[in-house]
């Protein structure tokens, strides 16, 4: 076992899961993205800046630690995107997700042009965070997993797979069928809170088996996320929760 304090210090940062620094000028809507961030598994605030300053002195200090980059457009001491292209040139190894109110398409156009991961429009909602944020860890996953990826694979990473023309129908893998799905579906949006397979499994009166296998398929095309809870036994097990849009897989064309 390694004695270096320096070694020690970034095994427990991986432990803690991806770094999350939050660029804001309004500190009401920091402390809401903050405790989002907090409460998603997976993920850690490492800082918090209200001006361009002090994202860069931030970023001097603690910038190694850095995943992922929540940016307001609106900064006192910036000019539109400059941090962005910033972020771009000095910190090529984080992802920015812009949080922003502004709707102007030239803005939109110059982030999207500017490697953005992902552009949020204030008010966020949850669900859009959310699925934010699992989609980044998914990618981050993907890419530690893989040494390289076939078109196939990436388009599955990405999520940026495109419905067939005639309709946004999605083609469902051999065993699984859309009644069934919608079922599925439907016990989640009833129960409007995560669910554990069985729990799922009694509301469509199905096996959880049965119940199981939907679920995962609804998490590998990123409409469902699965979190780690425990249930009356004390013993974890898998919930799962709406994060996207199932329609296109649940419509009969």
């Amino acid at each position: 076992m390694s004695n270096d304090p320096q070694s020690a210090q970034g095994q427990d940062l991986d432990h803690q899961g991806h770094g999350v620094l939050i660029i804001e000028d309004d500190f009401r809507i920091a402390e809401i993205h903050r405790a989002f961030i907090e409460q998603s598994e997976g993920f850690r605030v490492v800082g918090m800046a209200r001006s361009g300053a002090e994202a860069r002195t931030l970023l001097t200090d603690v910038g190694e630690a850095v995943d992922l980059v929540l940016l307001d457009a609106y900064l006192p001491d910036v000019e539109g995107l400059e941090l962005l292209w910033l972020l771009r040139r000095d910190h090529r190894h984080v992802d920015v997700v812009m949080v922003t109110a502004a709707r102007e398409v030239k803005t939109i156009g110059e982030a999207l042009r500017g490697g953005v991961f992902d552009y949020l429009i204030k008010p966020a909602e949850a669900s859009r965070m959310a699925q934010m944020l699992a989609r980044f860890r998914r990618e981050r996953a993907a890419q530690a997993a893989r040494g390289e990826m076939n078109q196939e694979e990436l388009d599955r990473v990405l999520a940026r797979v495109q419905p067939e023309a005639g309709g946004s129908r999605r083609q469902l893998p051999k065993g699984i069928d859309r009644l069934t799905l919608r079922a599925v579906v439907a016990a989640l949006e009833e129960a409007r809170a995560p669910l554990a397979a069985m729990q799922v499994a009694r509301a469509m009166g199905a096996s959880r088996s049965t119940a199981r296998r939907y679920l995962e398929f609804l998490v590998s095309v990123q409409v469902m996320e699965a979190e780690l809870g425990y249930g009356d036994v004390g013993r974890p097990e898998r919930r799962y929760r709406l994060v996207g849009d199932a329609t296109p897989w649940c419509e009969e064309g």
